[in-house]
C-alpha cells in the first residue's frame, strides 16, 4: 500500500478521492479535477486498486472508484501499534491525554 502511495500521481488521486467522500469519483470526474490524461489516470487508478485501496463501484455504463475506508483505517491501526511507538511502551489512548505533572526538584 505505502508503496502505490509513494508515487506523486497516485498520491494525488488518491487525497482527492478521500476527499470525495464514501460517493467516490468517476475517472472523468477525477481526470478534470486533476488534469491527468485519461489513460495516465487508468493506469494509476489500476495500481490502487490492486494496492486495496480503492474499489470501484459499476454505475450504469461507467465506475465509480472511491477509497476503501477499511483498508485504509487497517492500514493506519496497523501503523500505529507497530510503527509509531517506542519499544516497550503502551500503543497510544485514543482519548485526551492527561496532562504530566510537574514535580518540582530539589
Amino acid at each position: 500500500m505505502l508503496g502505490a502511495l509513494a508515487q506523486e500521481t497516485r498520491l494525488a488521486v488518491f487525497r482527492r478521492l478521500v476527499q470525495a467522500g464514501p460517493g467516490g469519483l468517476t475517472p472523468g470526474e477525477l481526470s478534470r479535477a486533476l488534469e491527468i490524461p485519461p489513460p495516465t489516470l487508468s493506469f494509476h487508478l489500476r495500481a490502487l486498486g490492486e494496492a486495496g485501496l480503492v474499489a470501484a463501484e459499476r454505475e450504469g455504463r461507467s465506475l465509480r472508484y472511491a477509497p476503501d475506508y477499511d483498508v485504509l483505517n487497517g492500514a493506519v491501526a496497523f501503523l500505529m501499534a507497530n510503527c509509531c511507538r517506542a519499544p516497550g511502551r503502551p500503543a497510544p489512548s485514543r482519548g485526551r491525554a492527561k496532562p504530566r505533572s510537574r514535580r518540582a526538584r530539589g
